[in-house]
């Protein structure tokens, strides 16, 4: 009998995609797809270990205030669940031991890099890179081209060439803290998804690559290819009619492009979990 997968998107604090994150999870093959707010994590009453694919949804946790993503990083790591003498991050770790999905998306991937759970490199997972204000200093939403890197450990990206997506943020420019740690992340393929122009070749310039992010990353996973965030939405491109330009473009596919990370996940956790 095939494995019932079962996936969960974190709400609450200002996030606002946890909806769109659940139905893409269900359009893409998931049993479950429980949307369940943080309280219910802090007092106890839900826990991680149900679940094979962790949510991470985006909007704006905690209005962005110590930066996008700080408050709510802080809140993970170090806020204790009711009842107990652990932290939401004592869930989380055997969780990600055990081999199952992370995903974060927007938010949910500032989340997980200031977290330290991305690139996650090392013994000892710290914060190494961060996501800042754009370079041309107000918000962002357009649609991007994105190039996969065929090499990257990446569970998301398998199979996939460029996906074109959503973006919407002001604090999306990835920058890592040395350039030792971008070549230590270029050298592992671990920046999946890159900026590109509209044929998919990797640009560092405006408008392709729309906030300055160092080596046009994107997306980014850890070396298990388990762990995955990045800045375009893909819960917002499942369906052809949320294309720009769906009206004029009569060759797009029925489902979105978005939807192949989702499925992607699902046949990992059904085939290899």
């Amino acid at each position: 009998m095939a494995k019932e997968v079962r996936a969960v998107v974190i709400a609450g604090n200002g996030t606002n995609c946890e909806r769109e994150v659940a139905n893409a999870c269900l359009l893409a093959g998931a049993e479950t797809a429980d949307i369940v707010h943080i309280g219910e994590l802090l007092a106890g009453r839900v826990r991680l270990a149900g679940y094979h694919l962790l949510n991470l949804a985006g909007g704006f946790l905690d209005g962005d205030d110590l930066g996008s993503a700080k408050a709510g990083a802080n809140r993970l790591l170090h806020a204790p669940v009711r009842g107990t003498r652990e932290h939401l991050i004592d869930q989380l770790r055997p969780f990600i031991a055990d081999g199952k999905l992370v995903m974060g998306v927007c938010n949910g991937f500032q989340l997980m890099v200031k977290m330290g759970l991305l690139p996650g490199l090392g013994d000892e997972r710290r914060q190494t890179t961060t996501l800042t204000h754009n370079d041309g200093g107000r918000f962002i939403d357009r649609w991007v081209y994105l190039k996969a890197d065929p090499a990257s450990p990446c569970v998301y990206t398998r199979g996939l060439d460029g996906i074109y997506l959503p973006v919407r943020h002001g604090e999306g420019k990835f920058v890592t803290e040395s350039a030792e740690v971008l070549a230590e992340i270029d050298r592992k393929h671990l920046g999946a998804l890159k900026y590109a122009d509209a044929d998919y070749r990797v640009a560092m310039e405006e408008p392709w690559n729309p906030n300055g992010s160092m080596g046009a990353i994107a997306g980014l996973c850890d070396e298990t290819g388990r762990l995955f965030g990045l800045m375009p939405h893909p819960e917002a491109y499942v369906h052809r009619t949320h294309h720009p330009r769906w009206t004029r473009e009569e060759d797009l596919a029925e489902d979105g492009m978005g939807l192949l990370l989702y499925r992607n996940a699902v046949r990992f956790i059904r085939d290899e979990l």
